[in-house]
């Protein structure tokens, strides 16, 4: 059945392909370029910007704030969005080498295949970041992201906490090249261990395109019935699942998680159709990408960064920051309050 699904998926793929190519002149190169001008004869600092995809919801909301931050801050950016294309992205990062930026920042869509492109940047004496996503093996200056991990473990925690006698669940996660979906199930599977709750279906959806999730959803509930719940990667695969769910009567009835706090996922929170959502502050990730950005290309040290992580060969500084489960109890002091989604949107359904 898997392959089937695959192969109607790939028809569809490549129709909206075809269909982008007649309608833009060909998607390949679509980019997201933004370059705030200079205005001192080219002498501000220069920096490159490469993004996976746009599919997930946080990418355009931390574009803005890493541009505006950086443009406030003396710098130019140049973004290019890789539509979930490996080979598009290597190439805009020899553009940006080839440009002689003086700093290459990358969300990465396969963390080990841009390995060997990010040493060639660092070797041209680029100073290069892994943002978000950890690119391995490739010694970059250094690493900003969220303790993926603990999402795993947060989101775990709420399976304990609502499915105390145990069951079987999902998991559906994103691709197997994001290094954080490894992370997350690492810190996922270490709190079940030795608990009733048992994994009895997985998916990955590749691309994180979250489509599929609703098709992974739907079979696995073909195979396994009784289930007490599904583990989304993120909110994105969540609102996919929830109507996988729908459709079968069962939303609302079993746990649901995701992570990322997308306004659908908090309105399903407040409607009680979602339990949790693993929220970062994403606009405080970017705001800080881009500070260090700044100061890695004008040589300055990172006073504040005290942690390494292992890239699977050089230990890369590392900034942490600190995920929170957000639930009905936590809604309005975590995500109203904190100015990530307005009141009357998170509540547009329910009457507070």
């Amino acid at each position: 059945m898997r392959g089937e699904i695959w192969k109607k998926l790939g028809i569809i793929t490549v129709a909206a392909a075809f269909a982008c190519s007649v309608v833009l002149g060909g998607c390949k190169k679509t980019e997201e370029a933004i370059e705030t001008s200079g205005t001192d004869g080219g002498s501000r600092l220069q920096i490159g910007l490469s993004f996976d995809s746009f599919v997930i919801e946080r990418w355009i909301r931390e574009r803005d704030v890493f541009v505006s931050t950086a443009k406030a801050l003396g710098a130019d950016v140049n973004v290019q969005n890789a539509n979930g294309d490996v080979q598009e992205q290597i190439e805009q990062i020899e553009y940006f080498i080839k440009k002689q930026m003086d700093v290459i920042a990358v969300v990465a869509g396969d963390c080990d295949a841009l390995s060997d492109v990010m040493k060639k940047a660092k070797d041209a004496g680029i100073r290069t970041v892994s943002y978000d996503r950890l690119i391995t093996n490739a010694d970059c200056d250094l690493y900003i992201s969220f303790d993926n991990e603990e999402v795993g473990r947060l989101m775990a925690r709420c399976f304990l906490e609502h499915v105390p006698e145990g069951g079987d669940i999902f998991m559906i996660q994103g691709p197997e090249t994001d290094g954080n979906v490894l992370q997350i199930r690492k810190g996922f599977n270490e709190v079940l261990a030795g608990s009733g709750l048992n994994v009895v279906y997985k998916a990955n959806c590749e691309g994180w395109l979250a489509e599929y999730a609703f098709t992974y959803v739907k079979e696995g509930l073909a195979q396994h019935r009784d289930i007490k719940g599904v583990m989304c990667g993120n909110d994105d695969l969540a609102t996919q699942a929830f109507r996988a769910l729908s459709e079968e009567r069962l939303a609302g009835k079993v746990v649901l998680t995701g992570q990322d706090g997308d306004l659908m996922a908090c309105q399903r929170i407040v409607e009680g159709t979602q339990n949790m959502t693993a929220f970062k502050s994403v606009e405080e990730e970017a705001r800080l990408a881009a500070e260090y950005a700044v100061k890695l290309g004008r040589g300055e040290k990172l006073a504040d960064i005290t942690k390494t992580i292992d890239d699977g060969t050089y230990e890369v500084p590392y900034r942490e920051l600190v995920p929170v489960a957000v639930t009905r109890d936590n809604m309005d002091e975590v995500i109203i309050k904190g100015g990530f989604h307005a009141e009357e949107d998170v509540y547009l359904n329910v009457r507070k």
